[in-house]
């Protein structure tokens, strides 16, 4: 398999020598490992790689992959990061525009029925700026002579990857994990790990949303062995009796097998009490028939219960594999168009949301995620919106443990392709309805629904943000109806093309829509619940009127609140020349053209996590 630099140019490849995607269930020797969150399977590859940045394809050291290149004239820079904070590129914030408008012309392939623009388009382009890693590593002792896999948690936008010389695959996706398998050519010392990283490629079309325009490898990259049994993928699928007081608790595992083992299957309540054990012996496709939990304890935000899955893989009564995983009972579903979560109206005081911190960017911590939660619910906030993308998996752990309630949104905004200067404009929308933008967009949902499903507090799936409407969001709708009945789909864009109303999104969603516009759709013979899933933009002096929105949930049954735009400011804290002090900048700051300036701004946090008066506002009417 040898890489090719036109796959940057081309819709239809996205994903290649990827190992396919799965739960985001972690494997431990044993449950004291689990216990102390630290698994011997596991090495990380975080911290000084060496680093070459080049200003555009041509200009990158070719073959720097290859076990002989000389790399002496690398520089140094920290996994993870933005290559843009490490001093090597533009820092630039943009909204709706693609970052290249008014210096580069480009249209997204196989639209206005013109495919020539295709060829060179990235792989050729004089502003497509690379990254070029080099991480020489060994293995540590309790991974060897075992499989090894490598697992970026985020690279954006496009990928290369090569171990000791050999071309490994490409991965694009930026928000979702990359998983290639190492174990031909892994050795146990000296090993050479190359990734070639370009901040555009087709995808970048796909992913226009609001912020900060960054590239590299953004989260945490590490080497997981896999044991001779090995439990791949877990879907755990709860689901309750009408009267919801027994719980069913069906099990469905995917196992790479080379040799006979068993799993035992253990299911604790939260006080860690035994509820039921078995052990089976398994297949690769294993299934376990429902296991019945009652009187069953009901997950939501006010009493978030969860229960743990012990899985263990036996041989000759050795631990090969632990995984402790927890799950809740809770049903959500629409009964005479109103949302209800376990036989309750639900009423959603949400946030959206994007990863952010004043330092580091969208590189986080669990910290910065706690902090996260703490306010949100000091300040009855109840949901949060991943806009617009999938989050690190340990927020939605977290939100799990917490009590949050979870949009889910795919890794999908194509604004500038629809939207030109405020005007609806589609004439080169994508994904829209064209074929070749179809098997790239269902994968993204595929990779979040893989990843994400045994999430209790994920309660919608959300196709995207802002892509207008068409055939592929339809068939991104159609693939989660076909995996998932247990949540409920959400897609706002459908609002700018009626046309597909009727196939797109479970509920009516739409942004900044005054009190009285939601009057007038509750009123007028309504199809489906209806929420904000953007609302009260929380911008300098806002949140003011607040209350006109909270009084309708009064009145309307079928209104069931929003999500407000949003939760932190995306600002960078700069050293200031003249003072020496550090102070936040935003969009414009950084000589940034294209750029969509303070527009960064419109959080109820600073982007430090101090909070703006804003937040009262939502404290008093969210808590009433």
């Amino acid at each position: 398999m040898k890489p090719s630099l036109s796959w940057l140019d081309d819709p239809e490849v996205f994903s290649v020598g990827q190992l396919a995607p799965h739960s985001d269930h972690q494997i431990y020797a044993d449950f004291t490992e689990a216990q102390q969150n630290f698994s011997s399977f596991e090495q990380s590859l975080n911290g000084t790689w060496k680093f070459k940045f080049s200003n555009n394809p041509q200009e990158r050291p070719e073959k720097f992959y290859q076990e002989n290149f000389d790399d002496h004239h690398f520089d140094s820079i920290k996994v993870p990061q933005h290559i843009e904070l490490a001093g090597y590129s533009q820092i630039q914030y943009i909204n709706t525009f693609y970052p290249w408008e008014g210096k580069q012309f480009r249209r997204p392939p196989y639209t206005l029925e013109d495919t020539s623009s295709m060829s060179g388009l990235f792989s050729q382009a004089a502003d497509n700026k690379v990254g070029s890693y080099i991480k020489y590593f060994d293995l540590d002792p309790q991974l060897q002579n075992q499989k090894i896999r490598i697992r970026f948690e985020g690279v954006e936008k496009a990928c290369y990857v090569w171990l000791n010389g050999h071309f490994l695959g490409y991965a694009e996706d930026s928000f979702t994990p990359s998983e290639f398998d190492l174990t031909p050519f892994i050795k146990n010392t000296n090993n050479k790990l190359a990734v070639e990283v370009y901040k555009y490629s087709s995808a970048a079309f796909l992913e226009d949303q609001d912020f900060f325009r960054f590239f590299g490898i953004f989260r945490n990259v590490k080497l997981i062995a896999q044991p001779s049994v090995h439990i791949e993928d877990l879907s755990i699928k709860p689901t309750l009796s009408a009267d919801l007081k027994t719980g069913f608790l069906k099990l469905q595992c995917k196992i790479n097998q080379q040799d006979s083992a068993s799993l035992k299957i253990t299911v604790k309540d939260a006080q860690g009490r035994q509820l039921f054990t078995t052990q089976k012996s398994i297949n690769k496709d294993f299934q376990l028939s429902p296991i019945k939990i009652a009187p069953v304890h009901l997950w939501n935000n006010i009493d978030p219960y969860l229960y743990t899955l012990e899985l263990t893989i036996l041989q000759n009564n050795n631990i090969l594999e632990a995984i402790p995983y927890q799950f809740g009972f809770r049903k959500i579903e629409i009964k005479n168009k109103i949302i209800l979560l376990n036989n309750q109206r639900l009423i959603i005081k949400g946030v959206n949301r994007h990863e952010w911190n004043a330092k580091s960017g969208r590189v986080i911590s669990k910290a910065d995620m706690l902090q996260d939660i703490e306010i949100m619910k000091n300040n009855h906030i109840n949901a949060v919106r991943t806009s617009h993308y999938p989050n690190q998996t340990t927020w939605y752990q977290l939100c799990d443990q917490k009590g949050l309630y979870v949009m889910a949104e795919n890794n999908l905004e194509s604004h500038g392709s629809w939207q030109k200067n405020s005007v609806i404009e589609p004439s080169y929308n994508i994904p829209g309805s064209l074929p070749q933008w179809k098997a790239v967009v269902l994968n993204r949902a595929r990779n979040n629904y893989e990843l994400l499903k045994n999430h209790p507090s994920i309660i919608f799936w959300s196709l995207g943000n802002e892509s207008f409407a068409g055939t592929n969001l339809v068939a991104m709708q159609q693939y989660y109806q076909s995996v998932d009945d247990s949540r409920l789909i959400h897609y706002e864009g459908v609002v700018n093309n009626r046309k597909y109303e009727q196939q797109l999104s479970d509920v009516e969603s739409r942004m900044y829509a005054s009190p009285q516009e939601i009057v007038n759709y509750l009123e007028n013979n309504p199809q489906k619940p209806f929420i904000l899933c953007e609302y009260m933009h929380s911008m300098g002096n806002s949140v003011g009127g607040l209350n006109s929105y909270m009084n309708l949930l009064k009145q309307y049954p079928m209104y069931q609140g929003g999500f407000i735009w949003d939760f932190i400011d995306q600002a960078l804290f700069v050293k200031d020349n003249v003072t020496n002090k550090l102070v936040l900048k935003y969009g414009g700051d950084f000589d940034d053209r294209v750029s969509d300036y303070e527009f960064s701004g419109n959080g109820l946090l600073f982007a430090d996590r101090t909070p703006k008066p804003a937040l009262q506002e939502v404290n008093y009417y969210y808590g009433k």
